[in-house]
C-alpha cells in the first residue's frame, strides 16, 4: 500500500526548491518566500486531514484498466520521446523489428510504415487487442519482457518504449533483448526519467469499484541500464535525455490554487497549490531518457 498525503507532497516540493536555492540557483527573497509558504501550508486547514491509502497494482492488472483510455487523451510523454526515437529508427536499415511492451501499437505502427516486418509483444491482452486493430499488418503475441516468445537471433531491431519503468530488475530483460537480437542488431529504449518518477510520475488506475491504485513503478538511473546491458553484449551508441533549458532566476509560475483537487489528478494538480516552488523544483529536469544500444557483431 502507498500512503498519499497532499501536505507531504507540497512540502516535498518546497524542500527540493529550497535545496536548489541553497546551491545558489535562486536568491534570498526566494528562500524567504518558500519558508513563509511552508508555514502557511502547515497552518492550512484543508491540508490538515489524513491522506489516502492507495494500492500498488501489478503492471498487467493496471494496463488492463488503463488500456481503455491509454491513447485518449494522447500521453504527453509521446510528444517527448518520439522526436528522440524516430531519428534513430530512421537511420537503421529495414528488417524484422520487435516492439517490446508494444501497448496499443504506437511504435509498431511507425516501424511498419517505414518498411520493417514488425512483431509486437505485450503482457496485456487488452493492449494487444487495440494494437491489432491499429496495425493489422503486424504480428502480435502475448508475452512477458523476461520471457519473450521469439527465437534466438530472430530480429534486427528491438524498440521498447516507456515500459522499463515498470520493471524492477533490468538484467533479465536486457538479456532477453540480446537473445532475440541478431549479432549487430539494434536496441532502442525510451523510458520515464528517474527524476520525473521522483517527482510523482506514477500512473494511476481506478478499479471496478473505484479502488485507487498506482501501477508499480521503479526509478532506474544511468548505471542501472549500463549494468544490465553491458554484460549481455549490448554497447551504447547514444544516450539522450529530453533537452531542457533552465531559465535564470525564478521560473514563471501560474497563480496559486486554493483547492486540493481530485485524487485522479494527483500529484500534478497539487503543484498548483505551490506553483513557484513546483516550477523551481522541476526546472531543467528531464522527463524521458532514450538509449540506443547495439549488440556485438560476434555475440
Amino acid at each position: 500500500m502507498i500512503y498519499e498525503r497532499p501536505l507531504a507532497y507540497v512540502l516535498g516540493l518546497e524542500g527540493i526548491a529550497l535545496l536548489r536555492a541553497h546551491l545558489g540557483e535562486f536568491d534570498r527573497d526566494f528562500i524567504e518566500a518558500r519558508i513563509a509558504e511552508v508555514r502557511e501550508l502547515l497552518d492550512d486547514e484543508k491540508l490538515a486531514g489524513d491522506g489516502l491509502m492507495v494500492d500498488r497494482v501489478h503492471p498487467v492488472d493496471g494496463y488492463q484498466v488503463w488500456s481503455r483510455t491509454y491513447d485518449e487523451p494522447r500521453n504527453g510523454l509521446f510528444d517527448i520521446d518520439e522526436p528522440l526515437v524516430f531519428p534513430i529508427l530512421d537511420r537503421l536499415p529495414d528488417g524484422v523489428a520487435l516492439d517490446a511492451a508494444c501497448g496499443t501499437g504506437r511504435f509498431a505502427e511507425y516501424l511498419t510504415a517505414t518498411g520493417h516486418q514488425v512483431i509486437g509483444v505485450d503482457s496485456s491482452p487488452d493492449m494487444l487487442e487495440r494494437a491489432r486493430e491499429r496495425v493489422p499488418e503486424a504480428q502480435f503475441k502475448l508475452g512477458d519482457l523476461q520471457r519473450l516468445p521469439l527465437a534466438d537471433d530472430e530480429v534486427d531491431v528491438v524498440v521498447c518504449a516507456l515500459a522499463l519503468v515498470h520493471v524492477r530488475d533490468l538484467e533479465p530483460v536486457m538479456a532477453e533483448f540480446a537473445r532475440v537480437l541478431r549479432p549487430g542488431g539494434h536496441l532502442v529504449i525510451s523510458d520515464v526519467h528517474h527524476e520525473r518518477v521522483f517527482r510523482g510520475s506514477v500512473p494511476r488506475v481506478l478499479g471496478p469499484r473505484g479502488e485507487r491504485g498506482r501501477i508499480a513503478t521503479y526509478r532506474h538511473r544511468t548505471g542501472d541500464y549500463l549494468r544490465a546491458a553491458l554484460p549481455s553484449g549490448l554497447h551504447v551508441r547514444a544516450c539522450e535525455e529530453e533537452p531542457q533549458v533552465q531559465s535564470a532566476g525564478v521560473p514563471p509560475a501560474a497563480p496559486r490554487a486554493t483547492e486540493i483537487g481530485p485524487w485522479h489528478e494527483w500529484p500534478w494538480c497539487l503543484t498548483d497549490l505551490v506553483p513557484e516552488a513546483a516550477e523551481a523544483a522541476g526546472a531543467g529536469s528531464p522527463s524521458v531518457v532514450v538509449w540506443h544500444f547495439q549488440l556485438d557483431q560476434f555475440a
